[in-house]
């Protein structure tokens, strides 16, 4: 039976993207092939302004884990008083480096959906609800449809609209969150008035706080 190093899982609002504003249980597993998440490491990293603690498993509910505590915790944490489906999104680092066709019949038969949040590098298992795939520079993305994706903006000599024949339901444009944040926002905005097929993803939980 596989185990699962999981960073962090707790319950939360989907802060960006198609589903903001969806109630969501994130499971962050540890590990990314493009960064080791080590600052020593940031400046060799292919995406280098990752805003994201995926090393070990020190974060809440974070462990070591088979699936059947997996579900006992996401089980745990989904709050009856919530009217939604019952859902949970695969973050990290890059989550199919571990995500399995184990772990997506047992969280099914749990009774959650499962959306997935990934670099496009890897080829996900079958049968997951929601694939939103976010492109990097410098990586090679086999990943070529899904449901979203969501183009961290600006990244220097890499161009969006490359993506825009991929057999992607929705695609996203998002302000890059760095020393920049201002200017990445206006260019963003002329991005978007320029292509209009495009939609602007936030990163609310930023803005009001949410994990």
């Amino acid at each position: 039976m596989s185990k699962y190093s999981v960073k962090e899982i707790y319950l939360t609002k989907q802060g960006e993207g198609y589903h903001t504003g969806k109630s969501a249980i994130f499971i962050r597993f540890s590990g990314c092939n493009l960064w080791s998440g080590l600052e020593k490491d940031r400046s060799k990293a292919i995406c280098n302004w990752c805003d994201t603690d995926f090393v070990g498993t020190n974060g809440i509910n974070g462990g070591h884990y088979d699936i059947e505590k997996i579900i006992k915790i996401i089980r745990k944490l989904w709050e009856p008083t919530i009217k939604e489906e019952p859902y949970i999104v695969c973050t990290g680092g890059e989550p199919l480096l571990q995500l399995d066709q184990d772990f997506v019949d047992n969280v099914h038969l749990a009774g959650f959906k499962i959306g997935i949040e990934t670099n496009g590098t890897k080829i996900p298992p079958k049968n997951i609800d929601w694939i939103c795939v976010s492109p990097k520079k410098n990586s090679k993305i086999i990943l070529v449809e899904g449901d979203e994706l969501k183009f961290v903006y600006p990244q220097s000599d890499f161009d969006p609209l490359q993506f825009e024949k991929l057999n992607f339901n929705f695609f996203f444009i998002q302000p890059m969150d760095n020393n920049k944040y201002n200017e990445n926002k206006m260019m963003t905005e002329n991005f978007i008035k320029k292509n209009p097929s495009w939609r602007l993803s936030l990163q609310t939980h930023k803005i009001l706080g949410f994990p």
